[in-house]
């Protein structure tokens, strides 16, 4: 690649980023504010004279119907799945197990795993019990940190499976650091050592708290793959995440890959949330979709 192409790239890589982190700092302000009032014509319900709260609870009886729907319909192959009794799942991570871009508010694949795998519980009781401790802008410096938590430690040890995303903020981080100065390839070659340190370290530490649960890690994709198809690097980049992620898992007992990467190249719908970089829902389902593959076997009866 020419020293022009990568300057371009690099130039488009910087306004997208930027977006990115002002979506991300201002989305916080959008959430706790309150939700300004409808406007336009009156309904004929209003004109009828209903009362607005009967129409209200109908409304959100309605939404409500709409969002089960939609996740019993995510996870068809869920549908004819018998799990184990009193399952216990922990994920662990990033957004991407927050949910962020779940506009539904479910938590995401984690949550449309939940609600799928326990649409099929003939108890009053859930049959798997879920536990999110996703949390926007994690890296692994933070995750590992985040292991000393009591809550987290406990829902570690009572986990008969454990989920995990995490890596992409790491990339994130060094696109920030550099995003005024030259940025290469070599940039992201030397943060990868602290990313292997760090995912080793995370799993020695979950390894302390349960020898036994079964830990997946969920691989990172590219998001910015739409804008920069002439800049190879970035494809190389989180293959060399995803490599790393996977040699690092082999040094411990019980443990799985999941990759994810294929599902947002080349998507044949829009499955991305309105920021560009995370899932929209039906992102998130075609992950829990992907997960779910993986996980089948361990936790059917």
């Amino acid at each position: 690649m020419t020293k022009k192409w990568w300057i371009i790239g690099i130039l488009v890589l910087t306004v997208v980023l930027a977006g990115f982190l002002w979506f991300s700092l201002t989305d916080s302000d959008k959430q706790d504010a309150p939700s300004p009032p409808r406007t336009g014509e009156p309904s004929q319900d209003d004109a009828s004279g209903s009362d607005p709260g009967d129409r209200n609870a109908e409304g959100k009886d309605d939404i409500s119907e709409n969002i089960r729907e939609s996740f019993s319909d995510a996870l068809d192959s869920a549908r004819s799945l018998f799990v184990q009794q009193d399952l216990h799942i922990t994920a662990l991570g990033d957004s991407l197990t927050q949910g962020v871009g779940d506009t539904t508010d479910n938590g995401g694949y984690v949550g449309i795993l939940e609600e799928s795998i326990n649409q099929n519980s003939d108890t009053a009781a859930e049959t798997v019990q879920v536990d999110n401790f996703g949390k926007r802008g994690n890296r692994t410096d933070h995750l590992l940190e985040r292991l000393d938590n009591e809550d987290l430690q406990g829902s570690i040890r009572e986990a008969d499976l454990i989920l995990i995303t995490i890596g992409a903020n790491d990339v994130i981080k060094v696109v920030k650091d550099n995003v005024t100065s030259s940025l290469d390839y070599e940039q992201f070659v030397e943060a990868q050592a602290n990313y292997e340190q760090n995912l080793r370290s995370i799993l020695e530490k979950i390894r302390e708290l349960n020898p036994e649960a079964s830990i997946y890690l969920l691989g990172v994709y590219n998001p910015f793959d739409k804008y920069f198809k002439d800049i190879p690097e970035l494809n190389q980049i989180i293959s060399d995440w995803n490599r790393i992620s996977r040699q690092v898992l082999t040094e411990f007992d019980n443990t799985g890959f999941i990759p994810i990467r294929d599902i947002f190249e080349g998507a044949d719908e829009d499955i991305l949330w309105e920021d560009n970089f995370h899932p929209n829902e039906a992102g998130y389902k075609r992950m829990a979709e992907r997960v779910l593959e993986y996980i089948r076997e361990e936790i059917e009866e």
